[in-house]
């Protein structure tokens, strides 16, 4: 008999009015000076001051140098400013971004050398063996679902190529996870990282690793997302939809664990060569790749289409995600988003060098790649 190996352990305070927990806790764990790691956009907007109004009893910093895709430079300014201000903890406080440097910050705080040294392919990879600082986090968008995640994405400086330090001494130690913290997002902004969630859940039900937990979750996490996207967009303040898409975030986090597929690995691309924002590249690419994934695995599509309430069954499913991304204003193709064809060879490079695609549910080779960004440019 194989044996697997099933872990889902991150502790989760969930529901609206989270945020005002924290500080009692860090108090209760014996923490009291933490860095606070968000980004810049956030460190300027009343979601932060709001949140600061409810850590009384605790002297707090801020570092607010994280933007774009993460690189590894954001996380050593993170680490030199948990050192200056003599920070006992760490509080992560945004979307992905901020949670993967906020993840990785007390390692680089903690440990020598860059912290590309601790990426889990680096050929001398160091180990993570000193204690880490306490680690809460808030997520602020429903996407990467990286606050219940075991890894943290972080670009290197001059290549933008997307590294991954991965390790469960990284977890968050605990996850306060308020709906109410999205209500201020862009449109653009929900609609982007809700195709990432729903990308999450999706790929992962997808993929033909053996883990029938995640499966589970992935479905479930497919449905929530399909039901809750577009109130999510259109109606900002609906606590329901709000909930129900930061929950789907991190059921996809969750399921990811058993791995992604082409869609990631085209995303990954994407982000690489072009910057384009993640859950915007995910969106872009999805029903080009499942339009090409469904003759792998029908029987899948069908589970997929039935509990998104897609008519027509499984090989409607590509076409219902198309009209759903056009329903929340994504729209256009690679090209009207800046990808231009000369950019293709690079694309194809850095998405087979990608693991994610390793466990798509159909082999991609070169060709395959090519085709694919051809479909979607």
């Amino acid at each position: 008999m194989t044996i697997t190996n099933f872990s889902f352990p991150t502790p989760i305070r969930f529901g609206a009015g989270a945020r005002k927990l924290v500080a009692a806790h860090l108090l209760e764990m014996g923490c009291k000076r933490p860095l606070i790691v968000t980004d810049k956009a956030l460190g300027a907007l009343p979601v932060l001051a709001e949140f600061k109004t409810h850590l009384a009893g605790l002297d707090v910093a801020v570092f607010s140098g994280v933007f774009g895709n993460p690189t590894c430079s954001q996380v050593m300014d993170g680490a030199a400013a948990f050192k200056v201000h003599r920070a006992d903890c760490v509080i992560g406080f945004g979307g992905g971004a901020a949670l993967d440097v906020a993840k990785v910050v007390g390692v680089a705080a903690t440990h020598e050398g860059d912290i590309l040294g601790y990426v889990w392919d680096h050929p001398k990879v160091r180990p993570i063996e000193n204690p880490l600082p306490y680690f809460v986090a808030l997520p602020t968008t429903s996407g990467t679902g990286s606050e219940v995640g075991r890894s943290s994405v972080v670009s290197e400086n001059d290549t933008h190529l997307k590294r991954v330090v991965f390790s469960a001494k990284i977890l968050a130690r605990m996850v306060f996870a308020d709906p109410e913290l999205t209500f201020g997002l862009p449109a653009a902004v929900t609609a982007a990282t809700g195709m990432d969630a729903l990308t999450h859940n999706i790929e992962s039900y997808l993929s033909p690793a053996y883990h029938p937990l995640c499966d589970g979750i992935a479905l479930e996490g497919t449905r929530i997302a399909a039901g809750a996207l577009h109130a999510a967009v259109s109606e900002p303040h609906n606590l329901q939809a709000r909930s129900d898409m930061m929950m789907a975030s991190m059921m996809g986090a969750v399921a990811f664990q058993k791995d992604l597929g082409a869609v990631h690995a085209c995303a990954h691309a994407l982000g690489t060569v072009c910057d384009l924002h993640h859950g915007l590249a995910n969106a872009l690419m999805i029903d080009t790749v499942m339009a090409w994934n469904h003759e792998a695995v029908p029987h899948k599509f069908d589970e997929l289409a039935h509990v998104c309430k897609v008519a027509g069954g499984g090989k409607a499913f590509p076409a219902w995600l198309k009209t759903l991304k056009t329903s929340i204003g994504i729209t256009g193709t690679l090209a009207s988003h800046g990808v231009q064809p000369a950019y293709l060879p690079r694309l194809i490079e850095v998405a087979v060098a990608d693991i994610c695609h390793q466990t798509n549910p159909r082999p991609c080779t070169s060709v395959d790649f090519e085709a694919l960004f051809k479909g979607a440019m």
